[in-house]
């Protein structure tokens, strides 16, 4: 049985002094470490499979850590951050924190202090990780349905009785019965609250014929 790779702790600072103390750090604790001089080193950078957080300066010629912060909100899977700054003032921290930072720790820090707040971030991502597989999946069943049975979903997740969803539909009841089965059967669903949860968790928006 193969062993799921450690997490992956990405550390960005334009000192290089900062950079190589946090790697040792991370990798004494048993993290996988990437440092980069620059967020631009870090947006070009292959993706890595596996939950991971990013250790992140704040303030860096050009492309500051905020604006980073702000980069990687928009992206598919955001990775969780740790700020770490010299320059640490309320403004910067409220805005960091209020933008979803995990925690802004200021310099000089205690190694143990950063540990907890990268065990923090990596529990967190694992929980997205999670969550975004388990999502992905639901929209594969749902990829599996026909038009109509996805139409016929999309009724009865609104609480809509067979008989109802036919006249919806213009279609016979029976018909509403047969189509129903097939929906709880691919969406692997064993109950209407069932197939409402998976409903809900992939944002399936009601449409009527």
């Amino acid at each position: 049985m193969m062993t799921a790779p450690a997490a992956m702790v990405f550390v960005v600072d334009d000192d290089a002094s900062v950079r190589k103390s946090l790697s040792r750090l991370a990798s004494a604790a048993g993290y996988r470490v990437q440092a980069y001089a620059s967020p631009r080193e870090f947006l070009a950078r292959r993706p890595e499979p596996g939950p991971s957080c990013l250790v992140l300066d704040v303030r860096m010629p050009g492309v500051t850590g905020l604006d980073l912060q702000q980069t990687l909100a928009s992206a598919v899977h955001e990775i969780p951050i740790i700020f770490i700054t010299g320059h640490g003032d309320i403004p910067t921290t409220v805005k960091a924190m209020k933008a979803g930072a995990v925690d802004f720790l200021a310099k000089p820090f205690a190694g143990k202090d950063l540990l907890d707040a990268i065990q923090r971030a990596v529990a967190k991502d694992t929980r997205n990780l999670g969550a975004e597989a388990r999502d992905d999946e639901v929209r594969s069943r749902v990829k599996r349905l026909t038009p109509r049975e996805r139409q016929v979903l999309a009724l009865v997740v609104t609480g809509m009785l067979n008989k109802q969803i036919a006249s919806e539909l213009g279609i016979g009841e029976k018909t509403v019965k047969v189509h129903r089965a097939r929906v709880m059967e691919k969406m692997q669903a064993g109950s209407v609250a069932a197939l409402v949860r998976l409903a809900d968790a992939v944002g399936i928006i009601v449409t009527k014929a």
